[in-house]
C-alpha cells in the first residue's frame, strides 16, 4: 500500500492525463459524430454513402489499428504533432463512428411529422435537422451516449502503448519501480478507472433527468 500512498502524485498526474484525453476526444467525437450522422440521413446520396462507409469501416477496425494509422500515417502527409494530440485524433476518429450511430438512432426516433411540419413552413433540410430534429434526438440518446463515453474513458489506456502518460502508463511506471506491490498498484489503478466511470455515469444520469420530458 505504501507504494501507492507514496506515489499519489504519479497517479494524479496519470489520471489527469486520462481525464484530459477523454474530455478532448469526447468533444471532438460528438462534433464529428453528429456531422457524420447528418450525412447518413442526408437527402444527398453521395453524403449518405460516405457517412455509411466511414461508420462501417471504423466500427469494424480495432482501436489499436486506428492508433497505428494515425501515429504512423499522418506524419507521412506532413502532419506532425505530439503523441498526446495523435492520441486525441485517434480516439476522436474511432469514437465518432459510435456517436454517429447513436445520433442517427436518435434522429430516427423523432416523429416524422416534426420534419414534415418544418418543411411545410419553408424550412430547409439543414434548418429542420439542426433546429427541430437534433435537439429532440439528443434528448433521446443520453443513455447510449453515456455508454459510448465511458467506453472512451477506458479506451484511453491504448495511448499508453504510444508513449502518452496517462493512468495505465502511471500504473506501469509504479510497477516497474515497486515490483513487490504489483497487486496493490493494479488494484489502485482499477479503482481510479472505476471512480471516473461512476462519476461519468452520475453526470449522464443527471443530464438524462434534466432533458427528460415532464
Amino acid at each position: 500500500m505504501d507504494a501507492v500512498l507514496d506515489n499519489l502524485d504519479v497517479f494524479v498526474e496519470g489520471f489527469t492525463g486520462t481525464l484530459s484525453l477523454t474530455l478532448s476526444a469526447a468533444v471532438g467525437a460528438l462534433i464529428l459524430g453528429t456531422l457524420i450522422a447528418a450525412m447518413r440521413v442526408s437527402p444527398v446520396p453521395p453524403l449518405r454513402w460516405l457517412g455509411t462507409l466511414y461508420v462501417q469501416s471504423v466500427r469494424n477496425t480495432p482501436l489499436t489499428v486506428v492508433f497505428f494509422l494515425v501515429v504512423f500515417g499522418l506524419p507521412k502527409v506532413d502532419v506532425i504533432v505530439s503523441f498526446y494530440r495523435f492520441a486525441i485524433i485517434a480516439l476522436t476518429l474511432y469514437t465518432a463512428a459510435f456517436v454517429a450511430e447513436a445520433v442517427r438512432s436518435g434522429i430516427n426516433s423523432v416523429a416524422a411529422g416534426q420534419a414534415e411540419a418544418s418543411r411545410s413552413v419553408g424550412m430547409t433540410f439543414w434548418q429542420t435537422l439542426t433546429l427541430v430534429v437534433l435537439p429532440q434526438a439528443f434528448a433521446n440518446i443520453v443513455p447510449p451516449m453515456a455508454s459510448i463515453f465511458i467506453a472512451l474513458l477506458k479506451n484511453t489506456s491504448i495511448a499508453y502503448a504510444f508513449g502518452v502518460f496517462e493512468g495505465t502508463q502511471a500504473m506501469n511506471r509504479l510497477i516497474n519501480d515497486n515490483g513487490s506491490d504489483v497487486i496493490v498498484i493494479i488494484a489502485a489503478a482499477a479503482l481510479c478507472y472505476l471512480v471516473l466511470a461512476l462519476l461519468s455515469a452520475a453526470v449522464f444520469n443527471r443530464l438524462e433527468r434534466l432533458v427528460r420530458p415532464a
